[in-house]
């Protein structure tokens, strides 16, 4: 891993001190991870509003912040489990700046998070594998990611370095913020078979995006893999390089829209007009996995397909009608326990005549485990086939120091 860590400091310091150039006027969005997408967008996008004219002023400089809460509260009918109301809270506070208005580096951006989340995991109690909200893990207060991003060629080529995660950008479901369950709230919920890094215990990583043309990207990061994230890098200060290098890498396809513009998640306001993503991805670790024989093999891999579509607007230049998404993963089954992950779902977009945003949606998930790792003499284990029904109302609200609020509800 010294390997490793030496290219990650050298790619560092070529993206830190690129050319200078002239300055921006407004700042840029940089390719955000899903920070950006849990909170509302648009021109009332803060409870205190523009501060007077401070906010406007601070964008021009190049510097945009922000302090969120969100909130999953989940209540089980009924089960044989004691456990049945779990509330999962999280507040992130992110910054972004332009170092093209700011400093006059023209095209280099720094992005940076960080949060304190905890809470009931209804997953956890009622022993499911795909978990009730896209937002449970660990109660833990870090600095989540932090990356230097620099964009050539009118975005056409763009790096990043620094410390995020793969699942925030590789196998994400671009429709996440209008579903709450893991696999259609956040990614796919077995990319962690081969160790693709999660948020928000993100590792070291590098990213290099291609577009070569109007519709149509490809996309390589390679990251620090790391078996305990939580234990090993608490703070999330001290980056760790830990076992080896995973690779993950993705084509996709946007129709109606630029690839420059298409982020992992969409938003609010990306939601305007007919537009659609299609993607594949694989990821590799070269590391030692052991089969469902207890035999010990080098490599693991996972290959993901997945579609996001609008199928109707009731004015083609605004966000009102339906969306559907489609996604399926596939990894070696002798390596694998959960091999398999299918998920489908249908969203529609202000259904109701309200000032503020909301979204009704549907989704459907089908989990299957490998029975080659079903323990000898037990049962085998059934697949699980939740779906899930959900009417959210985005309520976007602040304090003081220009926080965004959100309500799921």
């Amino acid at each position: 891993m010294k390997s490793l860590g030496a290219v990650f400091l050298a790619w560092a310091t070529l993206c830190v001190f690129g050319v200078r150039a002239k300055s921006q006027a407004l700042q840029e969005e940089t390719l955000s991870g899903p920070d950006s997408r849990e909170i509302g967008q648009g021109p009332h996008g803060h409870l205190l509003g523009e501060w007077g004219g401070v906010r406007p002023r601070l964008q021009e400089r190049g510097v945009r912040f922000d302090l969120q809460y969100v909130s999953d509260s989940l209540w089980n009918i009924k089960s044989e489990q004691k456990g049945r109301f779990a509330s999962w809270n999280r507040f992130r506070g992110t910054v972004d700046i332009d170092l093209g208005a700011l400093a006059d580096y023209s095209g280099l951006y720094f992005h940076a998070t960080a949060l304190w989340q905890a809470g009931g995991n209804l997953g956890r109690y009622l022993g499911l594998l795909t978990s009730p909200s896209g937002m449970s893990s660990a109660n833990t207060f870090r600095l989540d990611s932090w990356w230097v991003e620099k964009r050539w060629l009118n975005e056409r080529l763009t790096a990043r370095v620094g410390q995020f995660a793969g699942q925030d950008f590789y196998g994400a479901q671009h429709y996440a913020a209008s579903f709450i369950f893991e696999p259609m709230g956040y990614a796919l919920g077995n990319l962690s078979t081969d160790f693709e890094s999660f948020d928000p215990p993100s590792t070291p990583a590098m990213e290099v995006r291609v577009v070569p043309t109007h519709n149509f990207y490809v996309k390589s990061m390679a990251l620090a893999e790391d078996r305990d994230p939580f234990s090993h890098n608490p703070t999330g200060l001290v980056p760790q390089f830990r076992g080896v290098p995973v690779s993950v890498s993705e084509i996709g396809f946007t129709p109606g829209k630029k690839a420059t513009s298409v982020r992992a998640f969409d938003t609010v306001e990306s939601r305007k007009g007919y537009s659609g993503l299609y993607q594949f991805g694989a990821s590799y670790n070269p590391g030692k996995f052991t089969t469902s024989s207890s035999a010990i093999r080098s490599g693991n891999y996972l290959l993901y397909w997945m579609a996001s579509q609008v199928l109707w607007r009731i004015d083609p230049k605004e966000a009102k009608g339906l969306d559907a998404m489609v996604a399926y993963d596939w990894s070696p089954a002798d390596i694998n326990r959960d091999d398999r992950l299918f998920t489908a779902g249908v969203r529609f977009n202000e259904p109701l005549p309200l000032p503020i945003h909301n979204t009704m949606s549907a989704g459907y998930v089908r989990n299957r485990q490998n029975q080659q790792f079903v323990p000898h003499g037990t049962a085998g284990w059934k697949t699980e086939h939740p779906s899930a029904t959900r009417h959210s109302i985005l309520r976007e609200c602040g304090w003081k120091n220009g926080a965004r609020c959100s309500f799921r509800i």
